[in-house]
């Protein structure tokens, strides 16, 4: 694999976007779970994150369906996986700012899957 830069352009991960309805809403969430400040903000599209690093987006669809996992009729699209010392603290406290637990959890002793507002999965675990 040829791993020398042929190209004067640059490329650098700087973000990963959630479709969702709303933007501020769901911006909110992770902006407590993560302690994450708004770094950009329009009606359509907030940005979270710290100079410097990877930031985390929020984009209005305004045809935006929540995905139904366990049930694959809408996929998830894509999910974020958080690292917790006390999976049950860390549970309590998603819950208590909007997250919701799907009756289904694959290996509760090992990770938990909860909902975010927009009804994305995400995962918490000691693991990571």
């Amino acid at each position: 694999m040829n791993t020398e830069n042929t190209s004067a352009t640059a490329f650098r991960y700087s973000a990963v976007t959630f479709d969702c309805p709303d933007p501020a809403e769901l911006a909110r969430f992770y902006s407590e779970v993560l302690g994450l400040p708004v770094v950009f903000s329009t009606d359509h599209f907030v940005l979270l994150g710290q100079e410097g690093a990877a930031g985390l987006g929020f984009n209005r669809l305004a045809d935006y369906r929540r995905p139904t996992w366990p049930d694959p009729s809408q996929e998830k699209q894509a999910h974020i996986d958080l690292g917790v010392d006390d999976l049950d603290a860390a549970e309590t406290r998603l819950l208590a700012l909007g997250a919701v637990k799907p009756e289904f959890q694959p290996d509760p002793d090992r990770w938990r899957v909860l909902l975010d507002p927009a009804g994305h999965p995400f995962c918490i675990s000691t693991l990571a």
